[in-house]
């Protein structure tokens, strides 16, 4: 069923049509284990801290039907972010039931969370499919790092990022990416960093721009149509995450459909409850974080 959309999902304020991607298919599904988190960080892109409640820590079986739809769907991958998904008691129980199934991915802040389940976490290298993890790191300094994520913690993200390569893991790293950064020496900052704590050099990372925090208007360009055809192309448009993958949130204590990872902060890019229903709809690039997914490429997933 078509949801009814504001004039604000089709037009810019200028009247422009807004540029749009259409669903090709489900390659990857996210779950939103909650907004939940160890940790409270000022730019946290899902405002999370100890206790938030804005999207709901998940349970097997709020999880399961969707897992169960999307191998109908032919899904490639599960991937899990939060908050912090080990905060989500049944996490280990849904990354077994997903991972008899495709790789999963889960994203974490490698710090206590995790490290206290590392009896429970290492069971799942029993699993047929891997599951592989991505720490946080920000920045590859402790000064830097910490000054947003609290004393201590670039320390204990490190040595949770270890303690998962040690058991067997896949892991690789998020980072913060700044505009006008020398990403070769900021590379080579963390190359220097992993073998200081006896991880290969060759961690894959993922750098993400400052996607400022839940229901903030800031001030970029508008995305059009003509922004759309003139500098992507059919085939680009296919690497855009709405293109294929969806995210699945609870809510109110309703597991919902949304477009992407990053606008569960937007209800109007809330699909449904099913994810059949969700291919089926046009994604709108009205939210303000649909410009860095078209200016850097940006994308949560790996590689």
């Amino acid at each position: 069923m078509q949801r009814i959309r504001t004039e604000n999902w089709h037009s810019t304020p200028e009247g422009e049509q807004r540029g749009y991607i259409d669903p090709f298919q489900l390659k990857e599904l996210w779950f939103h284990t909650g907004t939940a988190c160890n940790l409270q960080c000022p730019f946290c892109l899902e405002g999370s801290g100890p206790g938030d409640k804005r999207l709901e820590l998940v349970r097997f079986a709020d999880v399961k039907p969707y897992i169960d739809e999307a191998m109908e769907l032919g899904v490639e991958q599960f991937s899990f972010t939060g908050g912090e998904p080990f905060l989500a008691k049944q996490l280990v129980q849904i990354l077994g039931y997903a991972a008899e199934r495709k790789p999963c991915l889960v994203l974490t802040n490698g710090t206590e969370a995790i490290q206290q389940r590392m009896d429970e976490v290492v069971t799942l290298l029993a699993a047929p499919n891997p599951v592989s993890f991505r720490v946080s790191i920000d920045k590859p300094t402790a000064q830097e790092h910490d000054s947003g994520r609290g004393e201590g913690n670039f320390d204990k993200a490190l040595r949770g990022l270890k303690k998962l390569h040690d058991a067997g893991f896949n892991v690789s790293v998020a980072r913060h990416m700044d505009k006008d950064e020398n990403r070769p020496e900021i590379e080579r900052q963390y190359q220097l960093l992993f073998e200081h704590y006896g991880l290969p050099v060759d961690l894959n990372m993922v750098a993400f721009p400052d996607f400022a925090t839940p229901g903030s208007l800031p001030q970029v360009p508008q995305v059009t149509t003509a922004c759309m055809t003139t500098y992507q192309t059919e085939e680009s448009r296919k690497d855009f995450m709405c293109a294929f993958s969806k995210m699945v949130v609870k809510k109110n204590g309703q597991m919902r459909v949304y477009a992407c990872t990053l606008v569960d902060d937007d209800e109007e890019y809330d699909l449904g409850s099913t994810l059949a229903q969700s291919l089926e709809e046009r994604i709108s690039m009205k939210h303000h974080r649909c410009y860095s997914c078209f200016a850097y490429g940006a994308s949560c997933s790996e590689g």
